[in-house]
């Protein structure tokens, strides 16, 4: 990783976390139609257009999540990111805890839903576990973010609006 010292994120870096976020809402908000069209099949049911058309969206939305992700990490590794502005040394530790889980997750998700969907269970299963874990690590980055702005006003959410 670089160790230029950055006040903010690069505009494609920027472009990229906006991104991924709509996608993965995406994700949380529809994912269920993928569920009822894999339940379908294994059932012998007929399968719904709108459960279809959602279902493809699901698979291809999390693909292109899956590509966001590692061109975000290939960036991430060679521009690097802005130090933590305003933080204590526990708080430093948290964010850096936090972010390494939402690459880890945001990796994990598509290739568990990848092995679901091509050999099954378990792994659909197992990705059905990804989801509470993704609205627990983005209430807790809301929240800091929030706080960040709004308690220690450091500036910390402008860098992710503002390319610097």
């Amino acid at each position: 990783m670089t160790n230029t010292r950055r006040l903010g994120y690069s505009g494609l870096q920027i472009f990229l976390h906006w991104s991924i976020a709509a996608c993965v809402l995406f994700q949380l908000i529809f994912g269920e139609s993928m569920t009822e069209l894999v339940d379908a099949h294994e059932e012998g049911e007929a399968v719904g257009a709108n459960d279809q058309l959602m279902g493809s969206l699901h698979y291809w939305v999390g693909i292109a999540i899956l590509v966001l992700v590692g061109l975000r990490i290939i960036l991430r590794l060679s521009r690097g990111a802005p130090e933590p502005s305003g933080a204590s040394g526990p708080q430093v530790l948290l964010a850096k805890l936090a972010h390494l889980a939402f690459y880890v997750l945001l990796v994990l998700a598509p290739v568990l839903g990848l092995a679901a969907y091509y050999l099954g269970d378990p792994w659909g299963d197992i990705h059905t576990l990804v989801k509470p874990a993704f609205i627990v690590l983005i209430a807790l980055h809301v929240a800091g973010a929030l706080f960040h702005q709004f308690w220690l006003r450091d500036g910390t959410l402008t860098r992710m609006t503002r390319a610097g």
